[in-house]
């Protein structure tokens, strides 16, 4: 099994047709993702050929829907529309919507966010890598070659963490790997990840990365301490960071002892998570806690 994303899984890509769209389109192809579409009102009626693979282009979500049966689509369209495209994904019934784009605005976040949620729409991010199911499928940028499939769950506010986690243990491999993003307000929290690997029947473990800055890392530990029995191994990243210095795309503003990567750990640790200070130790830890429980 997998969480969120399965071979099963049927995406439109919303600004496939775009520069990034097109690059990152290609390789969910190449891993075997079940790309069924491609979302450019000006563009409606056209087909893209990748490789011999040719994706039609639909002029709305909803024509993409009607016509495929997608349930998944991944967004690679600008700032400015961000909040129309993931609207617009969510009123055609979409369960499942990934926002690769940067820079949206905070305020267009809620909107849509909220939105989403009336319509019963999962989005991940915006300002993320979308997630990977590793021999299934791909929704965004994640590179499908670093890893392979296996009994790991990892969630991550960053995508870069996620991506050397993925590749220092693919020896072993990943039910899922899910990139949360790292801006100030996200559509999927790590609690939300953690409810589903815990319920996902072939994910033995969980590894949770977080950053400085703000509270998340510590509602998850209270989360891990109350709810969940698999075992959890953490990374928070920014343990040399200076205090209030504003840092990373998170934003991240360090205050005394609020959001430190110290007081993260402390959290996460008082819940029975093993914390590692370095993604190498990080992955020794993973790599104890397995051995431990062979």
């Amino acid at each position: 099994m997998a969480i969120h994303l399965t071979k099963e899984s049927k995406i439109l890509v919303q600004g496939m047709t775009g520069g990034e769209g097109m690059k990152h389109t290609r390789r969910m192809l190449a891993a075997g993702t079940n790309v069924v579409g491609g979302v450019n009102p000006r563009k409606a009626g056209r087909t893209v050929d990748f490789n011999d693979r040719p994706v039609p282009v639909f002029g709305s979500v909803t024509e993409g829907v009607d016509a495929t049966g997608a349930d998944v689509t991944v967004v690679f369209v600008p700032p400015a529309f961000t909040k129309a495209a993931v609207t617009e994904a969510a009123d055609a019934g979409i369960g499942l919507v990934v926002v690769i784009t940067e820079g949206v605005p905070v305020h267009d976040s809620v909107a849509f966010l909220a939105h989403a949620r009336r319509r019963g729409t999962r989005v991940i991010g915006p300002n993320c890598p979308g997630l990977i199911s590793p021999g299934q499928s791909v929704a965004g940028i994640i590179p499908a070659d670093i890893t392979k499939p296996g009994r790991i769950g990892l969630v991550s506010k960053s995508g870069t963490l996620t991506y050397q986690l993925m590749y220092v243990l693919r020896d072993i491999g990943f039910s899922t790997c899910v990139g949360i993003g790292g801006d100030p307000v996200v559509g999927t929290t790590h609690i939300d990840c953690l409810a589903a690997f815990q319920d996902d029947p072939d994910t033995d473990l969980i590894v949770l990365i977080g950053e400085i800055g703000g509270d998340a890392e510590e509602r998850a530990a209270a989360y891990i301490r109350d709810h969940v029995t698999k075992p959890v191994v953490g990374y928070i990243a920014g343990f040399t960071a200076p205090e209030g210095r504003t840092m990373g795309h998170a934003g991240a503003i360090v205050s005394g002892s609020s959001g430190t990567a110290r007081a993260k750990q402390q959290a996460l640790e008082a819940a029975g998570v093993r914390v590692g200070r370095t993604p190498t130790e990080t992955a020794r830890q993973v790599l104890a806690v397995l051995d431990a429980g062979a």
